[in-house]
């Protein structure tokens, strides 16, 4: 291993967040040499590739990714060295954060007591109506979200993953053990999203499966996906977090339709003090539930 320099830490983080060296090159205000020179540095001092290249543009290696959360602690440390003896009081004003109920209810509005603790001049705002929010137009200040932001003026941050699995009822897994095998669907009932949601993970998981079959329910929102499940309906595609909290059954536990949840900070804003303090305890708190969330 050679010398590392940690202050290019930013680089590959900027990279990884969006993807080609131009956008890292724009977040950081430097040049395209510059941002290519210093994570071939990175690479070499560290002795191993951190992105694999494409037409398409970057994207992290296993080692690479390893070494996303490590970073990002990096990138803590400086903010918060940067930010010196500032009291907490100076902290103040609104902050609109946009992001999925399923997310926003069971985790980021149970975490928030702490933060409005230590910052009493802060106020958050939490739009729940995610699709229909453009950070780019200043809808909202941040978001919390399961799609990547390909455009805009905004910068990335990946927060963990979303671990999904097929769950069902008790007494619905209980009765399917007596009449088929576990992994043997044809007799089963399926709970799946209507049209409009067809592009999710999930949906198209069960639409594999069904091979031409139709679900014995579709709905459009999550919550009537586990009140389904919970009433005996049939089997649903979940988040393990959500699933398990429910005390429903996991059937199958990996199905390839997880799901990387993703911060998104216009980047007008992202060095502003309100923002950051937010930004930070969302990823301080996906942190510490990263191994819940992937079902593990």
């Amino acid at each position: 291993m050679g010398q590392v320099h940690w202050d290019d830490a930013r680089v590959f983080l900027a990279i990884a967040r969006t993807g080609t060296l131009s956008g890292a090159a724009t977040q950081l205000k430097t040049g395209l040499a510059t941002i290519s020179r210093r994570i071939e540095r990175l690479e070499h001092g560290l002795g191993v590739p951190l992105f694999s290249r494409h037409q398409t543009g970057y994207r992290l290696t296993d080692d690479g990714e390893a070494l996303v959360a490590r970073a990002e602690l990096l990138e803590q440390a400086g903010h918060s060295f940067s930010d010196g003896g500032g009291g907490q009081s100076e902290v103040a004003g609104r902050v609109r954060l946009a992001t999925a109920e399923n997310l926003a209810n069971p985790l980021i509005i149970p975490s928030l007591p702490n933060l409005l603790d230590k910052h009493p001049g802060l106020g958050i705002e939490i739009v729940t109506d995610v699709n229909s929010v453009n950070l780019h137009r200043r809808d909202a200040d941040l978001a919390v979200r399961m799609v990547k932001p390909e455009r805009g003026n905004v910068t990335i941050r990946r927060l963990g993953i979303l671990g999904f699995g097929l769950y069902g009822s008790n007494a619905y897994v209980d009765a399917r053990r007596n009449g088929s095998g576990i992994t043997d669907f044809d007799n089963d009932r399926f709970i799946g999203w209507a049209e409009t949601q067809g592009h999710l993970p999930a949906a198209q998981w069960i639409e594999r499966v069904l091979r031409g079959r139709q679900c014995a329910l579709m709905t459009t929102t999550l919550t009537s996906q586990i009140a389904a499940a919970s009433a005996g309906v049939g089997l649903a595609v979940l988040p393990h977090f959500l699933a398990r909290r429910e005390g429903l059954v996991c059937v199958m536990d990996e199905l390839g339709a997880d799901q990387t949840i993703w911060l998104a900070v216009h980047s007008d804003l992202a060095h502003s003090r309100r923002i950051r303090v937010v930004s930070d305890h969302l990823t301080d708190l996906f942190l510490s539930l990263r191994a819940a969330l992937q079902g593990n």
